[in-house]
């Protein structure tokens, strides 16, 4: 918990911040039940005030590598391996899975080594090393996707991120090669996003590239769409410019209807297509 204040006779209550939200919690421990699986004496917080957006009413489970994540207070039991399917957003039901522990895991699946980043502990990071707009490989800086310790630099997959972004050289020369293989169109922007396009328009594909597997996004993970749906926009945008601006996210939108499989004790991350809904 960051910075807690505790004593032997009062809770220990602390502050923190996700996304544009901030929250006032107590720790607490509790027997958590998961269908039959008991977990006794499972720490929490539980939250007291919260302000802001970014956090739902429910609250957040935590699937990190952090010590009070889910998977780290139930390796005995999960064996620090677990797998998602996120629904596409326009779902009706918006109904994914998780599946907890090794058993009932894909067996054919394109994984990915995992990384670990002592400064930024918490967090999956993985090796990509280009990404292909259309046919093309695009010509990125090696600096924007190198993956460093020392400056917590890299690319990470983060379900809790909406929209995939890129550090800005990188989005910069993806989203130029995208533009440029659009034909006959003017790119236009819409809140957040700089390269939308109206009426009808034929999409180059694009690739992440990782060590050991490739990753073709679909339609419906590459481009969102105005309410009218008479605008499409490439749904990635550059890094914020703040703690995460050495970073490369692989986020929600663009892992939905894909199996994302985190296997810790062989240190990868796999992903295949499915549909989640």
């Amino acid at each position: 918990a960051p910075n807690p204040t505790c004593t032997v006779s009062k809770s220990c209550g602390f502050n923190m911040t996700y996304g544009g939200s901030t929250i006032t919690a107590s720790l607490t421990q509790d027997t958590l039940t998961l269908a039959n699986d008991a977990i006794p004496g499972y720490t929490f917080g539980c939250i007291n005030k919260a302000t802001g957006t970014s956090l739902p009413a429910q609250g957040l489970m935590g699937l990190g590598r952090g010590p009070l994540s889910l998977i780290s207070q139930t390796q005995n039991l999960y064996k620090s391996t677990f797998s998602y399917c996120l629904p596409n957003s326009k779902s009706s039901s918006f109904s994914g899975t998780l599946r907890l522990g090794p058993k009932f895991q894909p067996v054919r699946i394109k994984t990915t080594p995992l990384l670990k980043n002592p400064r930024r502990s918490s967090l999956y990071y993985v090796n990509m090393v280009g990404i292909r707009v259309g046919n093309k490989i695009v010509d990125i800086p090696p600096s924007a996707l190198a993956f460093n310790p020392a400056t917590g630099a890299g690319t990470i997959f983060d379900s809790g991120t909406v929209y995939t972004r890129l550090v800005e050289p990188a989005y910069v020369a993806v989203r130029n090669e995208f533009r440029r293989r659009v034909k006959n169109a003017n790119a236009t922007s819409l809140g957040g996003f700089d390269t939308c396009y109206s009426g009808s328009v034929v999409f180059p594909s694009v690739t992440f590239m990782f060590a050991g597997m490739n990753v073709t996004l679909p339609p419906d993970n590459l481009l969102i769409h105005s309410s009218s749906g008479s605008t499409s926009c490439l749904a990635m945008a550059a890094a914020p410019n703040n703690v995460n601006s050495v970073l490369n996210v692989i986020a929600s939108m663009q892992q939905q209807n894909h199996r994302v499989l985190i296997d810790l004790p062989n240190s990868r991350l796999g992903i295949s297509r499915e549909t989640c809904t």
